[in-house]
């Protein structure tokens, strides 16, 4: 695809051809010259791995991988921005295979998302054997870069318009990902002002390790081959020499070679150049049952200055057997004072480090309908809470099942789940209706299905409701539901408003006696901005066996009871379009817990 064309299709509105992959029939998106539709801003790149690249084990040095991973990113990254750009920081990446000799590795990178002056990259690693014709999923990163005018300062980037279902799902979920991460500190500044975490004891042990034995200085010299053309040293460059000192912390634990299986969210705080002396640290700062999570710091200098503070990353290592088993690791005996510290954060990240991969990395599928909630991660159930419901909202194969006076109901059934959307357009600004529909004590209003919503705990960042509908269950029992509210405004224009719902257990509500305590896996509305007085609202549920009743005999087309539902939406929504309260109403949190019968 040539990128001038595509570039000019996305100026003038978008390529015809990739829109209408996301709002029609499935289908392969071609350009009008037949060729493959293809991302202007992806970037490939395959290696075969050479013995120069691997380790002891002769597999890819992780190292090695990481520089490869954010050259392809950068030249994605550059691709759209059209100069020169720096990685600002990597989410997560979790390894699930290693890469032997012989191997070929393929890297597909391209821009998610382009904001005011980032953009987030993605960056999708597999493996290739040659000889068996076999390919498998290595890893997949998401990287933040700016773009830098050779004169200095930042630029501002041009839009990216999504053109296709996938690109369109990326493109939502990056904002979701881009307000994590600015989070992030905070979230773990919150963790360890829990006393749980203050108060950790070290675990005496006969053969415990000191922590000082451990502890890895390394220095490297910056030259012209480890930096781009503006004489700044790669990201990746950085992050190899890292998992180098890394490596050998590790090792000094157990006497074994070990395997890298994560690093942990980073942030470069600051720019490294040629002719710097990088000074590398690295220490084992707490070892579990199977796993060790060493730290590492980057500092550089040039000549008498002080030292500039590059970066700092934790790296989470697992030694394996013959069979290729989790060994179990010996204890660590922390220093005293800063050693404690680490020990005692090095606890806290791993249950971030839990959370994160429970919640956010594994298949929507895989996650239980209801997810214990508690303060440490309910930045990323709220995530997981709002990625589920833009990934259901842009799937392109929803069937019209029945269509009354222009409100449309929509099925769509999907690895024996079924969903469905109702759909229709209202005269009301999109803003106010996210905020009446946002507050579900007032759902009662409306909806005949609800009988009571009360609030069961709020944050700033969520709340969650216990909800009762009028129903009664199997056994004479009312049901009940926990839900978790999440609220998002729009991200740029032409995003919609967002209410995503979901099951989680909180431990002050637990089932209660005469009530069958049901489950929502994903459920809310999408509000979108027509013009300045009309908004699209369409509601989605995936139907679990507590839901099902309530609109099975629509789809059956034995009723159209969504209709009137939505009808008496439409009038309470009339009827509160003003806001007559005498003082402003605030933005609703962006998350909320409700308990509700429904």
């Amino acid at each position: 695809v040539r990128p001038q064309y595509h570039n000019h299709l996305k100026r003038v509105g978008g390529c015809r051809n990739c829109m209408e992959s996301i709002s029609g029939t499935p289908k392969m998106s071609r350009h009008q010259n037949g060729e493959e539709y293809r991302n202007p801003t992806e970037v490939k790149k395959s290696q075969i791995v050479m013995p120069c690249h691997a380790n002891h084990r002769q597999e890819l040095s992780v190292g090695e991988l990481l520089k490869w991973m954010d050259s392809t990113a950068c030249l994605s990254a550059e691709r759209h921005a059209g100069c020169p750009c720096v990685t600002v920081s990597v989410d997560d990446i979790h390894f699930e295979h290693t890469i032997g000799v012989g191997q070929v590795v393929n890297i597909k990178a391209k821009v998610n998302r382009a904001f005011n002056t980032s953009m987030e990259v993605g960056i999708v690693v597999s493996c290739e054997d040659l000889f068996s014709d076999t390919h498998w999923s290595v890893c997949r990163a998401v990287a933040t870069f700016v773009s830098q005018r050779t004169t200095g300062g930042k630029v501002q980037l041009r839009p990216l318009v999504p053109c296709t279902q996938a690109e369109q799902v990326e493109h939502s979920l990056a904002a979701e990902r881009r307000r994590m991460r600015l989070v992030h500190a905070d979230i773990m500044k919150d963790l360890l002002a829990n006393r749980a975490f203050q108060q950790v004891e070290v675990q005496e042990a006969e053969k415990a390790v000191p922590a000082e034995r451990t502890r890895v200085e390394s220095v490297e010299l910056v030259l012209p081959t480890h930096a781009n053309h503006q004489v700044n040293t790669f990201g990746g460059q950085i992050m190899a020499w890292m998992e180098n000192v890394a490596t050998i912390a590790a090792s000094r634990l157990c006497n074994a070679h070990p395997t890298l299986q994560s690093i942990d969210m980073f942030h470069f705080r600051g720019p490294s150049h040629v002719g710097d002396r990088l000074v590398l640290k690295a220490i084992v700062n707490n070892a579990f049952k199977n796993s060790m999570e060493v730290g590492v710091c980057a500092e550089a200098y040039q000549g008498e200055e002080p030292l500039r503070h590059i970066n700092s990353a934790f790296m989470t290592f697992e030694i394996r057997d013959q069979e290729g088993k989790p060994c179990t690791l010996p204890r660590i005996r922390p220093e005293p004072l800063e050693g404690m510290r680490r020990y005692q954060e090095a606890i806290a990240r791993n249950k971030i480090r839990l959370d994160r991969k429970y919640i956010i990395s594994c298949k929507q599928t895989e996650v239980p309908l209801s997810v214990p909630w508690d303060l440490s991660n309910q930045v990323y159930l709220s995530y997981n809470n709002v990625s589920a419901l833009k990934m259901l909202a842009a799937r392109n194969n929803w069937l019209l099942n029945s269509e009354k006076n222009k409100v449309s109901l929509y099925t769509l059934e999907q690895k024996q789940v079924l969903s469905f959307k109702v759909e229709t357009e209202v005269d009301i600004p999109a803003e106010r209706a996210f905020m009446l529909l946002s507050d579900l004590s007032k759902r009662v209003e409306w909806d005949p299905n609800y009988e009571w919503v009360s609030v069961c705990t709020h944050t700033l960042d969520s709340l969650r409701w216990r909800i009762r509908p009028r129903v009664y269950t199997a056994g004479g029992k009312v049901q009940d539901f926990i839900l978790l509210a999440s609220r998002r405004p729009p991200c740029d224009s032409g995003d919609p408003y967002v209410i995503a719902l979901r099951s989680v257990t909180l431990p002050t509500h637990p089932p209660t006696e005469g009530y069958n305590r049901g489950e929502v896996l994903c459920a809310g509305f999408s509000i979108l901005e027509v013009s300045k007085d009309i908004s699209k609202i369409s509601y989605f549920n995936q139907a679990s066996p507590e839901v099902l009743p309530y609109i099975s005999t629509d789809i059956a087309g034995l009723s159209s009871s969504f209709y009137g539902i939505f009808c008496t939406c439409n009038t309470f929504l009339q009827e509160n379009r003003v806001d007559h309260t005498s003082t402003p109403q605030s933005q609703p949190p962006s998350s909320t817990l409700k308990r509700t019968q429904l």
